[in-house]
């Protein structure tokens, strides 16, 4: 009894993990969400340019507020607030901080800010 216990509970938090960390979910639709997007990203600050074509921004999102955390030496984006635009797309907004826009299977990012420069087009 205690093993089909057991396996029970191992099933239904793999259930619940599956489910939580499914590809398709929209950042908009919960309080919390964590993805990471895959593609082209690059960074260009004081004449010095860092590119990837396979680059990868983990998106983590708490309450209204958006973080963006680039691999490949590229600085943060933190405390990002949206607006939604359109069928279930978001769009950046606040100082110096415009030019993002995401939804569940895409990133798009052109951001200028303290004399630097990030891109983004990227897909999960």
């Amino acid at each position: 009894m205690k093993k089909a216990i057991r396996i029970f509970s191992l099933l239904l938090i793999a259930t619940t993990i599956l489910i939580a960390c499914k590809k398709d979910k929209d950042p908009a639709e919960s309080d919390f969400f964590v993805g990471t997007y895959s593609g082209s990203v690059s960074y260009l600050k004081d004449g010095n340019l860092t590119k990837s074509s396979d680059g990868k921004i983990t998106v983590s999102k708490v309450g209204e507020t958006y973080n963006f955390y680039f691999g490949n030496s590229i600085p943060d984006i933190t405390g990002v607030k949206f607006e939604k635009s359109g069928d279930n797309s978001y769009v950046s907004i606040g100082s110096g901080l415009t030019g993002i826009k995401i939804d569940a299977s895409t990133l798009k990012m052109l951001v200028t800010r303290d004399g630097a420069t990030w891109t983004a087009d990227c897909t999960r």
